[in-house]
């Protein structure tokens, strides 16, 4: 096993991909309420994070519909909906300290945000942003087929919404899968960016269900949250991040991945060292396992 910190590493005989496991439809909303038991955990640091994500999405929002067009600002709030596990790394640290008993202090969060994770995060940044400049371009270019000459008709309308929403979904599909859960396994394991997005994608690909219906949730909890003039994310963003940690941890088995040498995740939570500690208690009491030597 690689939670061992002293065994060596063979980087070439990992795993291309971590496993999934089988996850039941319903299993995100068990996600959502391990997420609010989070926020009620560390109520302070919940909240200034979620606070200062809402005054970032509030500005971009002013910035497209003033400076840009409506159009625009759809794409900018739909995209966000898929790059926002880039702004919830930090929360994944405090759902990490909760769980090893430790206090969810903000300078830990933040040097896992910024500092222990930043070379594969940018990585992963800069194949997000790709994605989203091309959707954001597409997006324009679709409001330039809305019908205005004569008279428009409802099935030209229908016509021009089912085009956009089926170029937003395909886009919103792609940056969904490999976002699931990729930063969440970077926290976690010392993997590759690479080898985090394959991951999610498979994991996403083999539940479809329990996937689809974390994305309906992530949707209904933003368009709320800006409803409410953006105050709602203050809670709504925090407990989403929290959701997506305690998510990553049901559905992918990282354990074939060595642990981070230094950081929060460097140790194992309790209830993995308890097992690891009851596995190995086993293996030394049975005489007749070859691997108790």
């Amino acid at each position: 096993m690689t939670d061992d910190p002293e065994a060596p590493v063979n980087r070439d005989e990992l795993p291309f991909v971590a496993p999934c496991r089988k996850l039941s439809p319903w299993a995100p909303f068990s996600w959502v309420r391990a997420g609010v038991k989070d926020l009620m955990q560390a109520p302070q640091q919940s909240l200034a994070y979620g606070l200062s994500v809402a005054i970032m999405i509030a500005i971009v929002c002013m910035l497209a519909w003033t400076r840009g067009s409506q159009w625009f600002m759809f794409a900018m709030v739909g995209g966000f909906v898929f790059l926002a596990p880039l702004t919830c790394i930090g929360l994944y640290a405090i759902s990490a300290q909760l769980e090893r008993g430790q206090a969810p202090l903000m300078t830990r969060s933040i040097r896992a945000a910024l500092k222990r994770h930043f070379g594969n995060e940018m990585i992963f940044a800069l194949v997000l942003l790709v994605i989203f400049l091309v959707w954001a371009r597409a997006a324009v270019m679709v409001s330039v087929f809305f019908p205005t000459d004569g008279e428009t008709t409802t099935m030209d309308l229908i016509a021009f919404f089912s085009f956009g929403t089926t170029i937003g979904a395909v886009f919103a599909a792609v940056t969904f899968s490999a976002s699931a859960f990729s930063l969440p396994m970077i926290m976690h394991r010392d993997v590759d960016s690479i080898t985090a997005i394959v991951t999610s994608v498979n994991a996403v690909l083999r539940n479809k269900g329990a996937m689809f219906v974390w994305l309906t949730i992530i949707v209904a909890s933003l368009l709320i949250g800006i409803a409410t003039a953006f105050i709602g994310l203050v809670i709504i963003v925090p407990v989403i991040g929290y959701a997506a940690w305690h998510g990553y941890l049901e559905t992918i088995d990282a354990s074939d991945f060595p642990r981070h040498e230094v950081g929060i995740t460097s140790v194992p939570r309790p209830d993995i060292a308890v097992q690891d500690d009851d596995s190995s208690s086993a293996h030394d009491a049975d005489p007749n396992n070859p691997g108790s030597s």
